[in-house]
């Protein structure tokens, strides 16, 4: 497993103090280009190749009447994903990201998670395996994003398993729930929270409530942080998942940036749970990767003026 360079780290903070401005005045976008400096274990930091992952799975949940759209939309939006036609497919033209689009057994759901395990050990080894199987190994950063018709309460389900609270601190309106739907979501997790109160690790938590998607997240993460590959995620959904890691190692996710700081009322209190901080707040909740698209953009920003920039002596100043 590769680690953070605190040399190549050290290098870069010492380039961005002598840059052309004053110190820290660029602000997060320093941060941004020392954190990527380290996880490429290089001072200067490039992304020559950045890859976008989204993957899609369809919920036995919804039979909970969870979602004011049909399970068959997971699909009709995957086709429209592959055919260009969708926000994730301009965002990756426009930030110089290459995506690809895994469903995972769409005409297959998981089990209901109100009823019995989400996810049997099989079928949770093999979404995570194909996660870890979608990694460019020669990607400079990687944004995960999501597609399934019921993962927002999936995602609240997950994170109240991870890190606590009762289910109203976590369930929102997703797509646009109606208050009945809304009741039916907030029912969904509390019976599945009783169900699974002994899940205690990442496997029997994501196993007892996660999509395929989630599973397959995880193991893009995993695989991302074994070959160094900084990595951003995108909203609820897909921090929902990824955090599920934390359980077993607090620190699984120091690889990973925040891509935005979703509307989802959840995405906030999961991420102070988690120590994190978003690179942008855009009042997005669409998900498909979309925030983490834009967010590339600011990091490839922040790397313009990392390694474009002339430093004091180069511009005969001082």
């Amino acid at each position: 497993m590769k680690n953070y360079d605190e040399a190549a780290a050290e290098a870069a903070r010492d380039r961005q103090d002598e840059l052309t401005k004053p110190p820290g005045s660029l602000g997060r976008l320093e941060e941004l280009a020392i954190f990527m400096a380290g996880w490429q274990g290089r001072a200067q930091p490039r992304i020559e190749r950045a890859q976008a992952l989204v993957f899609a799975g369809n919920h036995g949940v919804t039979a909970q009447g969870v979602n004011p759209y049909p399970v068959e939309v997971t699909a009709q939006m995957v086709a429209n994903f592959e055919n260009g036609g969708a926000a994730i497919n301009q965002l990756c033209r426009l930030a110089g990201a290459e995506l690809r689009v895994v469903a995972l057994d769409l005409d297959r759901p998981t089990a209901d998670f109100t009823r019995g395990m989400a996810l049997e050990v099989p079928d949770l080894v093999a979404s995570i395996q194909t996660g870890k199987d979608a990694v460019d190994p020669k990607a400079d950063v990687i944004i995960l994003g999501e597609m399934g018709i019921g993962n927002s309460t999936v995602a609240a389900a997950l994170a109240a398993a991870t890190f606590g609270g009762k289910a109203a601190d976590w369930v929102g309106p997703g797509t646009g729930a109606d208050e009945e739907i809304m009741a039916n979501k907030l029912r969904a997790v509390e019976a599945g929270l009783k169900r699974h109160k002994g899940a205690a690790t990442a496997a029997s938590i994501l196993g007892s409530y996660g999509g395929r998607e989630q599973a397959a997240i995880c193991g893009a993460v995993i695989r991302a942080r074994e070959l160094g590959i900084p990595v951003i995620l995108d909203g609820f959904i897909c921090t929902a998942a990824a955090g599920v890691l934390m359980v077993n190692d607090r620190n699984a996710l120091d690889h990973c940036l925040i891509g935005h700081e979703s509307a989802e009322p959840g995405h906030r209190r999961l991420l102070a749970a988690m120590g994190k901080e978003p690179v942008v707040t855009l009042d997005m909740r669409l998900g498909e990767g979309s925030g983490a698209a834009v967010a590339l953009l600011i990091l490839r920003a922040a790397l313009e003026c990392h390694n474009g920039m002339a430093t004091f002596a180069e511009a005969g100043i001082g």
